[in-house]
């Protein structure tokens, strides 16, 4: 699998450093901050959600290569979606990171296949999936911050 090694490596880069919706949103309605102490990655995402449907977004913080890229897909991979499908996003990726082998939900992941070569570093996990996390708390309204220990 070289090809879809090099896509990851390329892609996890361009968004490192041209992170999409790296922003605080102002009319956020929904916000949580997580923490990856192995890492030392740190993110606050902001969702404007009306009406059931994720308006805006967008993701502060300071993290590792992975983290930042994983919240940037996630930004453009949930805005515009209602919060179930969010969700749903949400679901098909942690288990592509979190379990490998599992059959994947291409139409749903869309181009965030392309994350599933982290599950080949164990340790690096926490890292993909923290602002995934947090974002499904700001949704859920969960006022603790988000640790991924």
């Amino acid at each position: 699998m070289p090809g879809l090694n090099d896509l990851y490596q390329e892609i996890l880069l361009e968004h490192n450093s041209k992170p999409r919706n790296f922003r605080e949103v102002e009319e956020a309605n929904k916000t949580s901050e997580g923490y990856n102490p192995l890492c030392g990655d740190q993110v606050t995402i902001y969702l404007k959600v009306i009406d059931g449907l994720i308006d805006d977004v967008g993701f502060q913080g300071s993290g590792c290569a992975i983290s930042r890229a994983s919240a940037s897909m996630m930004t453009q991979s949930i805005k515009g979606q209602s919060v179930e499908k969010a969700q749903e996003i949400f679901d098909a990726f942690h288990d592509m990171i979190t379990e490998p082998g599992a059959e994947l939900d291409y139409d749903t992941l869309g181009d965030l296949e392309t994350l599933s070569g982290v599950n080949a570093y164990p340790t690096r996990i926490k890292c993909a999936v923290l602002a995934w996390h947090t974002m499904k708390a700001a949704l859920t309204g969960d006022a603790d911050a988000i640790t991924t220990e």
